[in-house]
């Protein structure tokens, strides 16, 4: 029976092993919890269970690698703990009541490919160590209250493929650097207090699907380098201060169909369907 208990317990250690992730990273997910009013999740963690069990926790090869707790009530501040999720590839803890200002630390995360904060209620500016992390692909920051310019930094983000910033308080031009985005997919601006020409070098995103720079104050003529971007299937312009004012027309168009409203219309908003 001795031995049988023996050779139970050495075939078990290596499991314990294997199901553990460094303490650092534990850490680091306890901080959270406990910063972030974890009692009141919505769907809460039992510290004292191995993190592999923990709601929302992702783990390979020992190692924390995604983060989903979407919507499931956090409120408070995001910890600078959240540093030592080095391995991280996914964060996404969009739909809460987060608030304070986006720990300048991020940019350590250096695997980070996708980055979902969107509606919560983070204040300040987005911070430039964003534009270090070159793996990401996609940063959604959209409804928040996020003030000052769009970082230039975030145009070193050579893989990005998405840029969703809209519904914030963001001021100052679009960059004209915008065109060094090569793969981007998706750029979301709409409902700040962007101002200036759009710049041509959008013309320059041949992968782009969706343009929504609505509501905001950008002035002058839509850039005929627009027409470029063949596969775009969405574009939204309308609440500007353009010299015109676009309903757009989207679907089977590609690129979408640009309409200018006649004067005697007034302001309309954008429309855009599939048929």
């Amino acid at each position: 029976m001795k031995n049988a208990l023996s050779t139970l317990i050495v075939l078990l250690i290596p499991l314990l092993v294997l199901s553990q992730v460094p303490n650092s990273e534990r850490q680091a997910l306890k901080s959270l919890y406990k910063a972030t009013n974890g009692d009141q999740w919505t769907n809460s963690w039992d510290l004292t269970s191995p993190v592999s069990t923990w709601y929302g926790v992702t783990i390979e090869d020992n190692h924390v690698v995604g983060l989903n707790l979407h919507m499931n009530n956090l409120e408070g501040k995001l910890p600078n703990e959240l540093q030592n999720l080095t391995f991280l590839k996914k964060l996404n803890l969009g739909f809460n009541r987060l608030s304070g200002e986006l720990p300048k630390n991020f940019g350590k995360l250096s695997n980070l490919e996708i980055l979902e904060l969107f509606m919560n209620r983070f204040e300040g500016q987005i911070p430039e160590t964003l534009g270090s992390i070159q793996n990401l692909k996609v940063l959604k920051l959209y409804s928040n209250t996020f003030e000052g310019e769009i970082p230039e930094s975030l145009m070193n983000l050579k893989g990005l493929k998405e840029l969703s910033l809209g519904s914030n308080r963001l001021t100052g031009t679009i960059p004209k650097s915008i065109g060094t985005l090569s793969r981007l997919e998706k750029l979301i601006l709409l409902d700040n207090n962007l101002e200036g020409d759009i710049p041509k070098e959008i013309g320059d995103l041949k992968d782009l699907k969706e343009l929504v720079i609505s509501s905001n104050r950008l002035t002058g003529t839509l850039p005929f380098e627009i027409t470029r971007l063949r596969g775009l299937e969405i574009m939204m312009v309308s609440d500007n201060d353009l010299d015109k004012e676009y309903v757009t027309v989207t679907g089977k168009s590609t690129p979408p169909t640009m309409q200018v409203i006649p004067e005697d219309k007034g302001m309309l908003a954008t429309d855009y369907f599939d048929d």
